[in-house]
């Protein structure tokens, strides 16, 4: 995967790995935005440069873009480059049920994308099941929540141990069997990195369904393990003009605990 920077968390905070496969591929552009419903801002867009094989943090950041978000109810921000190839917004809010529209022109071509904030859902708690694999003893963390009954729901799961990302695996997961049902999905990490007393927050995201094809398309090529991915193609990317990446408008909601 050439670009290592599907950062998918809230770009307010550190940002999730994602390795596109893209070891054979003529070095292309990698988009990767996000807004969300924490109101304090700011978002952020980044763009890089893919290489033609894999090293990682070595991908060139594209600077000197012209980028904009705009929404349904009229309100359009143009995003300020503070860091070579991160734009981040000046005045946008993101709200649920709202459309964002992202217009990205770099290198003198126009890439545009378009995602639905969905309504957010209430991550209710967290709780932890300890297992025995192989002689080890393994803790997976356990989101709970009432999936709304009747609506398509679309979620994405994002964990950090100690303020630090956990960033191995891709964590999206939709209702279609489950719709109206009471939820309880273990985050099956790689859980040598979850210790009694450590802190650990989960992060629940409520994505639209592009956005959801694209990680899932991406967690089913590598594996469910990003660092090993061996996919023949990248996922399908909502960005048009043949860029790579993702634009996501989605909630966040969030629970920190001490593991046990």
């Amino acid at each position: 995967m050439i670009l290592a920077g599907v950062l998918a968390a809230g770009l307010y905070a550190c940002k999730k790995t994602v390795h596109l496969n893209l070891n054979s591929a003529a070095p292309q552009i990698v988009i990767e935005g996000e807004i969300t419903d924490d109101t304090t801002g700011p978002y952020a867009v980044r763009i890089n440069r893919s290489i033609p094989f894999y090293t990682e943090n070595s991908f060139p950041a594209v600077s000197g873009a012209s980028i904009k978000i705009s929404d349904n109810e009229g309100h359009v921000d143009s995003l300020v480059e503070t860091s070579p190839g991160v734009y981040t917004t000046q005045t946008l809010k993101g709200r649920p049920g709202n459309i964002y529209s992202l217009s990205v022109l770099a290198q003198d071509t126009l890439y545009t994308a378009v995602s639905t904030m969905p309504q957010p859902v209430k991550l209710d708690s967290i709780t932890f099941n300890h297992q025995h694999i192989f002689g080890d003893k393994s803790i997976f963390a356990i989101p709970n929540f009432q999936d709304p009954p009747g609506i398509a729901n679309y979620y994405q799961f994002v964990e950090y141990l100690n303020n630090k990302l956990l960033n191995k695996d891709i964590f999206v997961f939709d209702d279609r069997l489950s719709d109206g049902r009471y939820i309880s999905r273990s985050l099956r990490n790689d859980s040598a990195y979850l210790q009694p007393s450590d802190w650990l927050e989960v992060r629940m995201y409520c994505i639209d369904k592009p956005v959801f094809d694209y990680f899932d398309q991406l967690e089913q090529s590598s594996g469910g393990d990003r660092g090993n991915a061996a996919s023949p193609a990248n996922p399908v990317s909502n960005i048009s003009n043949g860029a790579l990446g993702y634009f996501s408008a989605h909630t966040v909601r969030s629970i920190k605990l001490q593991v046990y």
